[in-house]
């Protein structure tokens, strides 16, 4: 599914000085083994210091089905990074005076509820108050088939407005898929072109791409979600996200974009420090990461099984990158790994202990939870020594058993606390909890 992004905050004590050369690659291969092992994450990472890659490693799976084993030159679905791509050609068109920050959608599409009123910055900064198109109850039931301009423009139309522009900050992607269609039409080119023309070429981006159909031949990633074992995700037609989420790339080339970014080599210094002012932590295609006392910035993003996540900083100039096609793991935790190894700060190789149970005794979990706190029902079912969960109108995911009657799907900090006898559940995530009562 094209997910919503999720805010991170990266925590840690910065005490000892930057020393790349220092850096325990040995001990970062440990963790990733472990990972590995557990069949906790697939994918690629990469570190770089001074603008130099100091450490890459892939691990899993491209293809499950053929065997193909990931590498570093695997291009996987990277989401909603790509919106940090869409934000510097909005704002490189600015600095060529195609565009302006302050100029409205009515320009554009006069349809659009308030368009009158949301500008351009409303919409890289997420204020324009536009409903996010990819919440639609119906998603799931068209998000692999191709669209149009128009019926894109038309699904987002019919979604209306969730406040006035410019009066709160709320994560949508008709945003950035509005102002990829506005691009196209201030320069007569498609999306494709100016990425080509205005970064892929200058900064040498070789694997970095729109994406189309999944081409395993092409050392491209299929995604999956862990359920037993690695199980083949549906594709999102790349049509829909457009410049919110339509990219294929490789951390490698990510940092690049990143260290080009942040060292002038594609806008104007002062430019990026505009798309740098964070409002709530959002700022122009890129978001706050903190981590201690040091600010860095970046983007996550989530398209079917595929996870991502980039992070510069700009004080030490130390970034990271991550691409997933699949994982149990949120790939903050990994990220907060990949940060501490480069500031010589402890961190734990993990050891995953499996809690078997059998099919026998997950069938008592089955069924339909209702809680009076909140408005979505969660439905639990079982397929062999497996259950899932799914709220209603999402996507179904894996609940990996951690200790009896507690369940936990990582990857969103779930945890699950079951009471057969009383048919109750206790469903905790970010800090809140919420009690279940099971109907059926």
């Amino acid at each position: 599914m094209f997910r919503k992004i999720l805010f991170f905050i990266l925590s840690g004590l910065l005490t000892q000085p930057l020393l790349a050369q220092n850096l325990d690659r040995a001990k970062l291969d440990q963790y990733f083994d472990a990972l590995d092992k557990a069949g906790k994450f697939m994918g690629s990472v990469a570190l770089s210091q001074n603008g130099e890659i100091i450490y890459t490693r892939s691990v899993g799976y491209a293809d499950v089905e053929k065997g193909i084993k990931a590498d570093d030159k695997t291009r996987y679905r990277i989401g909603s990074i790509t919106k940090t791509f869409t934000s510097v050609l909005v704002m490189k068109a600015i600095e060529e005076n195609k565009l302006k920050l302050e100029q409205k959608l009515a320009d554009f599409f006069p349809n659009v509820k308030n368009a009158d009123k949301i500008t351009l910055y409303h919409m890289l900064t997420h204020q324009s108050g536009i409903y996010n198109v990819t919440n639609r109850p119906d998603y799931l039931s068209w998000h692999t088939q191709a669209k149009s301009e128009k019926e894109m423009v038309d699904l987002i139309i019919q979604g209306g407005s969730v406040f006035e522009p410019g009066t709160n900050t709320e994560y949508s992607n008709s945003n950035y898929i509005l102002l990829t269609y506005i691009l196209e039409r201030v320069y007569q080119k498609t999306y494709a072109q100016l990425l080509q023309e205005s970064v892929t070429s200058p900064l040498a981006l070789t694997h970095t791409a729109v994406g189309g159909k999944i081409q395993p031949q092409q050392n491209e990633a299929k995604s999956y979600q862990f359920r037993d074992t690695w199980k083949e995700e549906p594709e999102t037609d790349m049509s829909v996200p457009a410049g919110a989420g339509n990219l294929i790339s490789t951390p490698v080339d990510i940092l690049k974009f990143s260290n080009g970014l942040f060292g002038g080599k594609l806008l104007k210094p002062e430019t990026v420090a505009k798309m740098t002012q964070v409002q709530k932590r959002v700022g122009a295609g890129l978001f706050a990461i903190p981590f201690h006392h040091f600010q860095g910035f970046g983007h996550t993003g989530g398209i079917d099984g595929f996870s991502s996540m980039f992070g510069h900083f700009p004080e030490t100039k130390v970034a990271f990158a991550i691409t997933s096609n699949g994982t149990t793991l949120a790939v903050n935790d990994i990220a907060i790994v990949l940060l501490s190894a480069v500031h010589q700060m402890p961190y734990e190789i993990p050891s995953y202990q499996k809690f078997e149970i059998s099919e026998e005794e997950l069938a008592q979990y089955v069924g339909v939870y209702a809680s009076p706190q909140i408005p979505l029902k969660i439905t639990i079912t079982q397929t062999g020594k497996t259950l899932s969960a799914q709220a209603t109108g999402q996507q179904a995911f894996p609940l990996e058993p951690r200790e009896k009657n507690v369940f936990v799907f990582e990857l969103a900090g779930v945890v699950m606390t079951f009471d057969p006898e009383q048919k109750t559940m206790l469903l905790k995530q970010g800090g809140g909890q919420f009690n279940f009562r099971k109907e059926q």
